[in-house]
């Protein structure tokens, strides 16, 4: 079992409850391969951190930008909580170091996958909402995630590229991007989407989420990089 009174050190927090960081921690493939273990899955506890984030973000949000409008808010706030910055911060946290996997999804890389590292940091956050409570959620989200928002904003990675790859198509080509269902995968409450992204019958680009919103603006953003529209 890893040493999680380490994490503890890293991230200044003691648990009353170290159960709750542990499983925290528990990927489903962990459990499924160890029925014996004392813990459940940590599918609850991102569910709950998942919804504590988008309240302390909302919150801050909200009360340090109070001449913003409700449109450029919720475009921050979804850049701050979405799969790529969660599982960035994760990863700066050495989260991966600790997340508890099946051999065969660790054999996959399964520690460095962007949709587990986010879902650990989110399933943290629950814990930490259990085990100390809203106050101490805030301090953690603020300290490791809020922080970022001043890069978000300089590098533009709050605007919507769907919207932003259309506007380009449009202008230069005069056509509308069609986005298309390429593969579905996995179960019906955690299904994951593969889709492209088509002007006329080329495809520029795909992308992957749990969603099919997530994965169009993943192939929107990929497009951009590809046609070089980042900055122009």
């Amino acid at each position: 079992m890893k040493d999680f009174s380490l994490l503890e050190k890293k991230l200044k927090l003691k648990f009353k409850n170290r159960d709750l960081l542990i499983q925290a921690f528990c990927h489903r493939s962990y459990i499924n391969e160890n029925p014996d273990f004392s813990l459940g899955h940590n599918e609850r506890l991102e569910f709950l951190g998942d919804a504590v984030l988008e309240l302390v973000v909302t919150e801050h949000l909200y009360s340090k930008y109070p001449s913003e409008t409700e449109g450029e808010l919720t475009s921050w706030r979804a850049a701050l909580v979405n799969t790529k910055i969660l599982s960035e911060t994760s990863k700066e946290l050495e989260f991966d170091a600790f997340i508890l996997l099946s051999k065969g999804e660790d054999s996959e890389i399964g520690r460095t996958k962007q949709s587990i590292l986010a879902d650990t940091f989110e399933a943290v956050i629950g814990a930490i909402y259990l085990d100390s409570g809203y106050d101490l959620c805030k301090i953690f989200i603020e300290r490791y995630l809020i922080t970022k928002l001043s890069r978000i904003l300089k590098l533009g990675l709050h605007k919507d590229a769907k919207s932003v790859f259309q506007e380009k198509i449009q202008s230069k080509n005069g056509v509308t991007p069609v986005y298309k269902v390429l593969q579905e995968s996995g179960p019906e409450h955690r299904k994951l989407f593969v889709l492209g992204v088509f002007v006329k019958d080329e495809m520029i680009a795909e992308g992957k989420g749990y969603s099919k919103q997530e994965a169009e603006e993943e192939a929107a953003r990929k497009a951009l990089e590809i046609k070089g529209w980042n900055n122009n």
